[in-house]
């Protein structure tokens, strides 16, 4: 296709390396939010870069109409309208019988079923799809709303969390290979030590799939190594410990350091300063925060000030690959993120080759 010149399709070295993945194991991704030139865009240099099969919910005249004003192939790109898909009853019973199955009051299933999100996020839970991305026209808690209701959490993750990836080369430190991952981004205000110990722990397991080594977990505190001794600190101290036990309970290829300081964990001057004694080390793959806000406000400085890339964020804890997007999301945003989760599907088509995972149940309502 000539629609998009090479250096826009193909990206950076990052985007390259979850693209050629895709394209020996291409996944169906289903966009939540259809009707926006971005996804378009987004979603036709992925069939042209032959790495995805793109799903856009929406209404499909007005989809075909915007693709058709900014001349965007739509070949190989699916539009589903949810109230007139095929498996709309199907998922109509399916919501009621989650519903008596967790003893709650719900709405009009057809209601339910008729919004994009809690369509998608049933596509991707029954196997007709293979990941998920939204919220480029959404808040945040209407589409986490959806993800939590009709997709299973995993049964060894406390609490769903967000991990976004930034690729920055141009900066210094950013990651051994250019990029970083931030956890968590989007969810839990203030993570106990079992949750910070399970977004260090699946974090750790995200980066090394992406990664094809060993990564460096880095538990972010305003202390390093007991130099303040606050509950805060403390707190993330007892998480380190945690997280190491797990990983060496479960022989998983992760490194985790804490509690430390951004310096010490992305620069290595400031680590052997630090640190006496500690031998040279790399740059940290993986930031944990202590909080919310410290990771949404350093995410937010990294992107607009820094000008670190951001593709979206992976939401942890759930049974079946899902991604959320900001509104100020830009075409590139939409297209790396896509790619991210659908090589986040690949990982979950290996480890459950029959689609089952046992996960629990949500508690979240309708």
């Amino acid at each position: 296709m000539d629609d998009f010149p090479e250096t826009t399709a193909i990206g950076n070295n990052v985007t390259r390396h979850l693209l050629e993945q895709l394209q020996r194991h291409p996944k169906r991704v289903v966009f939540t939010e259809g009707e926006d030139i971005r996804v378009l865009r987004a979603a036709a240099r992925l069939v042209a870069l032959e790495a995805v099969i793109p799903i856009l919910l929406g209404n499909r005249e007005k989809i075909r109409a915007l693709a058709a004003e900014n001349n965007i192939p739509m070949t190989f790109i699916k539009v589903l309208d949810p109230p007139h898909a095929s498996d709309f009853a199907l998922f109509c019973q399916r919501v009621e019988n989650m519903a008596r199955y967790r003893s709650v009051q719900t709405g009009n299933p057809a209601d339910i079923v008729a919004r994009p999100h809690y369509f998608g996020a049933l596509m991707v839970q029954y196997g007709q799809a293979d990941a998920l991305v939204g919220g480029n026209q959404a808040l945040p808690a209407t589409y986490f709303r959806a993800l939590l209701n009709a997709i299973k959490p995993l049964p060894d993750v406390p609490k769903i969390f967000g991990t976004t990836l930034l690729i920055a080369p141009h900066l210094k430190h950013i990651g051994g290979d250019g990029i970083l991952f931030l956890a968590d981004t989007g969810l839990i205000p203030n993570p106990d030590v079992e949750q910070l110990a399970a977004i260090a722990v699946e974090t750790g397991k995200l980066a090394r799939h992406f990664l094809g080594r060993t990564p460096l977990v880095a538990m972010l505190s305003h202390s390093t190594k007991g130099s303040a001794g606050t509950p805060d600190a403390r707190r993330v101290a007892a998480a380190t410990a945690l997280a190491r036990e797990k990983i060496s309970n479960e022989f998983l290829d992760i490194e985790i350091e804490g509690e430390v300081q951004a310096d010490v964990a992305l620069d290595p001057e400031a680590a052997e300063i630090k640190l006496p004694g500690a031998e040279k080390r790399h740059t940290a793959d993986v930031l944990v925060f202590p909080s919310l806000d410290a990771a949404h406000i350093s995410l937010k400085l990294l992107q607009h000030v820094a000008g670190a890339q951001n593709y979206g964020q992976l939401i942890m804890g759930l049974a079946r690959p899902a991604a959320q997007v900001p509104r100020t999301a830009t075409e590139e945003t939409i297209f790396g993120t896509a790619a991210a989760v659908a090589v986040e599907a690949i990982k979950f088509h290996q480890l459950y080759p029959n689609g089952d995972v046992h996960g629990g149940d949500s508690h979240a309502e309708f």
